[in-house]
């Protein structure tokens, strides 16, 4: 009997360890020089979208560095929740409606299309400088961990078409805000 409450005292503490070496596992050491960060997981890489409804303009694509992802911007001052999106892993990269291949460098390439034109047609003049086939002007991506290359696709229809050359096919997730849609791409799929 002494043999069973030796074993089952043993087995306890051996449970209380591990759990408290899961639940600090990924806490951040309480000091140092730069604190672990929580990456987030669960995004997938299947497509991803919303109604398009044409909303507005786009008037800038601008892209950053995060710890955890890289990140494009679509800037659609106005287009309130209206703007729309589909975001997807193609395999080649084709201007809509022509259907015109776009090479875009990279280990995978998202096709993003968001709901707002770059050209007004009643002032008859651009609101986005893109021109079809050519590196999103300003966007710079070099040095980034995930991203590649971007390549403007056009609009057509009240949709305007990026392709995002990245590393690999990663998770990534879609965020639709007030006056911009917002595509982040993961470093890896673990944290």
């Amino acid at each position: 009997m002494r043999r069973i409450k030796a074993v089952a005292a043993v087995l306890a503490l051996a449970g209380a360890t591990l759990w408290t070496a899961a639940s600090t596992a990924g806490a951040a050491p309480a000091e140092g020089p730069r604190a672990a960060v929580a990456c987030p997981t669960g995004w997938g890489s299947g497509a991803k979208g919303s109604a398009a409804v044409g909303a507005d303009h786009l008037e800038d694509i601008r892209t950053g560095q995060h710890e955890c992802y890289d990140r494009i911007v679509f800037e659609v001052p106005g287009g309130g929740d209206r703007i729309g999106y589909q975001v997807q892993y193609v395999d080649r990269f084709h201007a809509d409606p022509s259907g015109a291949y776009i090479p875009v460098v990279g280990g995978a390439i998202l096709d993003i299309r968001v709901g707002a034109w770059s050209y007004d047609l009643e002032a008859g003049a651009p609101t986005y400088p893109g021109k079809v086939g050519e590196a999103l002007p300003g966007v710079n991506v070099s040095g980034y961990s995930t991203f590649r290359d971007t390549r403007f696709g056009g609009t057509f229809e009240g949709q305007t078409q990026v392709g995002l050359g990245v590393r690999a096919r990663l998770p990534f997730r879609v965020i639709q805000l007030d006056d911009r849609v917002v595509v982040d791409v993961a470093h890896s799929w673990t944290s």
